[in-house]
């Protein structure tokens, strides 16, 4: 459980500093593809996404050899995708507004929903292999998803910037 609150400590940081990385970086577009460029929702669900990533690479070491590593790997990042615009939207939805503390509460609350299913999921029993089969493919689904929809975001309310009303690096207020 300690790794569990060590992972949400440190991908909430990585996400919370991608959040302004673009920026910081003077609008690298390299930088551009792992942090946000600019409000839409997307680029909130990246940021969240990013780190979980890149935090692969060391859960990736210690449990990798656990036959449940990709099931638990999967679920965690398709639970970041799914979890965050249902409270983001679900909330304007009832209050009929939106709230900085709710934006920022709700990527901690994604990060620690992700990491505690990745952790729960790595001590189930083993499950049969198809299923880490299945997951691998659904990580590079996700991966691959997440590269076209940074370069090539859809014209959809999940990708449009409320402050420009433009979509992807378009999007980004200068």
């Amino acid at each position: 459980m300690n790794f569990v609150i060590i992972s949400i400590i440190i991908i909430s940081i990585v996400g919370t500093l991608s959040h302004f990385l673009y920026d910081i970086s003077n609008h690298n577009i390299i930088i551009g593809l792992f942090a946000a460029v600019n409000e839409s929702t997307w680029e909130h669900i990246k940021i969240a996404l990013t780190p979980t990533l890149l935090w692969s690479l060391i859960d990736g070491y210690l449990f990798g050899m656990n036959p449940n590593y990709f099931l638990a790997k999967f679920v965690s990042l398709f639970i970041i995708i799914l979890l965050m615009p249902l409270i983001f939207y679900g909330y304007q939805f009832i209050y009929k507004k939106q709230s900085i503390f709710i934006n920022i509460l709700s990527f901690y609350i994604v990060i620690i929903c992700s990491q505690l299913s990745f952790y729960y999921l790595l001590k189930m029993n083993s499950i049969n292999f198809i299923y880490s089969y299945i997951s691998c493919i659904g990580i590079f689904i996700i991966f691959g998803g997440y590269m076209i929809h940074t370069l090539l975001p859809a014209k959809n309310f999940i990708f449009k910037d409320p402050i420009t009303n433009k979509y992807g690096f378009k999007g980004h207020s200068k």
